[in-house]
């Protein structure tokens, strides 16, 4: 369906653009929703678009020739994605999934080219947040790299920490599968992961939040795991606690 202006007018890359431009953009976008775990994107796929988040929540994931997803990163709501095919003409670098009910708009390619050429401002943009994914993407590729999947799980969590007045939180965690995606291990070793930092009073849940408790052990644990004696103890503690 197309897109009014008012909208288009409200996605990042295109703000500070004048109103004869915006009102040619937006005659030219059009939208399409999406359910949960619809593909959005796929992975090998020629270039025909360039796409925006309007609302909802997509993940970018790279699938292997045996059908494994690993999560490179999320795409949130006035995000783009698909501008690198979009550029150079290649198929599809990576597949785009929907994790929830989410709109996207989407700007055929040859204007979307056009915009990023011919506007300064559209260029600079597009140049910060190539930066942008390429750092998020090699520190994904070295987190892969931790051979132990609980310090995977431990440094993914540690990725997600944020500074608030009154302390460190994590705010908005992904869905189990989702990280687990992200770490190329299972959803059952996300939880168990989770259950140790809760046990071992690193994290303490209230709500949809996790406040860190202890900042320099979740960072310990992120950098070199955590020693599974202190997991034992944890473990025993909290069951002779439930047995009193």
């Amino acid at each position: 369906m197309p897109i009014s202006l008012e909208t288009t007018a409200s996605i990042p890359l295109f703000q500070g653009l004048d109103e004869e431009t915006l009102k040619t953009v937006a005659g030219l976008m059009t939208s399409r929703n999406y359910l949960s775990h619809d593909i959005v994107l796929r992975k090998g796929d020629s270039a025909e678009h360039m796409a925006f988040l309007l609302q909802g929540k997509l993940q970018v994931v790279d699938l292997s020739e045996d059908g494994r997803e690993t999560g490179i990163h999320f795409v949130l709501p006035g995000a783009y994605f698909g501008e690198l095919s979009v550029i150079d003409g290649l198929p599809r670098s990576a597949s785009v999934i929907s994790v929830k009910a989410s709109e996207v708009a989407f700007l055929p390619a040859p204007q979307a080219r056009a915009l990023i050429f011919n506007r300064p401002i559209v260029a600079q943009r597009v140049l910060g947040h190539f930066a942008k994914v390429l750092r998020l993407s090699s520190s994904q590729r070295t987190l892969l790299s931790i051979p132990n999947a609980f310090q995977r799980v431990f440094a993914q969590l540690h990725t997600f920490v944020r500074e608030t007045g009154e302390g460190q939180v994590i705010e908005g965690l992904p869905k189990q599968h989702e990280i687990a995606i992200m770490v190329n291990t299972s959803r059952e070793t996300v939880s168990r992961a989770l259950q140790t930092l809760l046990k071992l009073n690193i994290l303490e849940k209230k709500g949809p939040v996790y406040i860190v408790t202890h900042p320099d052990q979740l960072k310990n644990a992120a950098i070199s795991g955590i020693d599974e004696t202190q997991i034992q103890i944890s473990q025993s503690r909290t069951t002779t606690l439930k047995s009193n």
